[in-house]
């Protein structure tokens, strides 16, 4: 019975063990790399991140050492402390049409003088020395309409600075203090930047000291609105990074691993106000651009390729019908060609599909924007365009505004910090008016800061002299130290004419 008993139990055991080594080898001993795990053996398969010799999730590479790049850009970067004094805006408004007009005659006057007062203003954003003599770059928004701006560097020394010039457009300014043997950023090159690569973003967040977060671009020509809403001609191309951005970073840098400036930090993506996630940068290669036009014409040379086109993803699927268009056309759609442009000069024409400007890739309007963004009047560029579903190359030699290639100097109307534009003939002509100037937006500037104006204001005089055009304008105020803008707002039921006086004498040397 012993044995019978004994003789069981080692059955049973080598049973067990048998069963145990089948049970572990069909379903728990690992496979050989590169086998496919969960059905046919013979499958090839790789991990995400598989080097062949290294194990799965085995530390590959040491972890990405930012210390030498936050060396290298802390010091270079500085805080931008800001001041708008209170102040009193004004403007006279004369009824043309009451019933006080009625009873005592044509020459009476009961208009009056309206005052506003606006409260004075205290902020704060970052900067980027670009020589060691005291040069600054920020964003437009962090100097905007300041009357005191103080910089603040790395070491604390603290200096008064002047406003050398701005670019709305851009959202960029370049500033300066009386300073020298400062530390300064390289640049480097936004094109050469991909999707996953380390950056640093260094600023003055929050009023904090000198703070440094790092995050990786997520996307490179990237459009928001934040400009557009603003400026109809504004340009938005923005690398996209997730490293922590926050008010007072505005005008900071964003560096690569190198240390090498490659953007001006700018805005970001959020539902409260606080980051969220995204940030956005002005790349480098624009922003070396506006910043010599600046230091050397006093403003910015912009360059016109001369097309009519419609940005894709803004348009509804019956508008992309309508165009024969879609949202992948790998290009830019040239809907129109005016005659004087340098696109029709080069032999473009409505239909064609530009791809490249210069041999880079023109796939959205914020590339083409950027593209032909660096470039002042006079520049040389190829393009590359679709006709027929056939390539060409065209040279064309970039235009200003005005259609010519001559260098463009800051007038008057630059310092209203407004988009004007002429009253469409058929409006002046339904309103009984000769012509004018419609004031269709209202930026940065004197407008802004000296008077109550609002956007579809339209200019008729300029103190007793009418004016049609903007030429008629410019000429009107050319010279003078003060002037006052004498109009009407389209659709007042009450025929008012507005009286907006414009104090010049600080803003320009004529």
């Amino acid at each position: 019975m012993k044995f019978k008993q004994v003789a069981a139990t080692v059955l049973i055991s080598a049973a067990t063990a048998f069963a145990s080594i089948f049970v572990y080898s069909k379903y728990f001993q690992p496979k050989p790399e590169g086998l496919f795990q969960n059905g046919s053996d013979d499958i090839p398969v790789n991990y995400a991140s598989y080097t062949p010799g290294a194990m799965p999730n085995t530390n590959l590479t040491p972890p990405t050492d930012f210390q030498q790049a936050a060396k290298i850009g802390t010091p270079a970067v500085v805080h931008i402390k800001t001041k708008i004094n209170p102040r009193q805006l004004n403007n006279n408004i004369q009824k043309r049409r009451s019933l006080l007009e009625e009873f005592f005659g044509e020459d009476f006057d009961d208009g009056g003088s309206r005052r506003y007062y606006v409260p004075g203003q205290m902020a704060s954003g970052s900067g980027v020395l670009i020589a060691d003599d005291g040069f600054i770059v920020t964003n437009n928004h962090v100097v905007d309409d300041a009357d005191e701006i103080s910089v603040t560097l790395s070491n604390n020394k603290s200096y008064k600075a002047k406003v050398i010039g701005t670019d709305p457009n851009t959202d960029l300014a370049v500033i300066k203090i009386d300073a020298a043997g400062l530390p300064y950023l390289l640049y480097g090159d936004s094109d050469d930047i991909q999707v996953g690569q380390w950056v640093l973003a260094v600023g003055y967040p929050l009023n904090l000291e000198t703070t440094v977060t790092a995050g990786i671009v997520s996307a490179k020509s990237r459009a928001i609105g934040i400009n557009t809403r603003q400026r109809r001609s504004a340009i938005e191309s923005f690398i996209q990074t997730d490293a922590a951005v926050n008010q007072g970073n505005s005008g900071g840098a964003l560096i690569n691993t190198a240390g090498e400036l490659i953007g001006i930090n700018a805005a970001i993506a959020s539902p409260t106000g606080a980051y969220a996630g995204y940030s956005y940068a002005i790349p480098v290669n624009l922003v070396k651009k506006v910043v010599n036009d600046i230091v050397k014409f006093g403003n910015v040379q912009r360059a016109y390729l001369g097309i009519e086109y419609q940005d894709p993803s803004r348009m509804t699927e019956a508008q992309l019908r309508e165009q024969q268009m879609t949202r992948d056309m790998g290009g830019i759609k040239v809907l129109g060609v005016p005659e004087t442009g340098a696109a029709a000069t080069a032999g473009i024409k409505e239909g064609d599909i530009i791809t490249k400007i210069n041999g880079i890739s023109t796939a959205s309007v914020p590339e083409l924007m950027e593209q032909i963004s660096r470039y002042k009047p006079g520049d040389k560029v190829s393009i590359n365009y679709m006709r027929n579903n056939k390539e060409y190359t065209a040279s064309a030699i970039l235009k200003n505004l005005d259609g010519n290639t001559g260098i463009v100097k800051a007038t008057v109307l630059d310092y209203l910090g407004a988009e004007l534009s002429p009253i469409r003939a058929e409006y002046a002509k339904r309103l009984g008016i000769t012509g004018g100037v419609v004031v269709t937006n209202i930026n940065s500037g004197l407008i802004k800061k000296q008077t109550s104006m609002k956007s579809s204001f339209v200019i008729l005089k300029v103190d007793d002299q009418r004016i049609a055009s903007t030429d008629d304008l410019k000429k009107a105020m050319q010279g003078k130290s003060k002037v006052r803008l004498e109009g009407f707002y389209p659709g007042d039921e009450y025929g008012n004419i507005y009286y907006y006086n414009i104090d010049l004498s600080n803003s320009i040397e004529f």
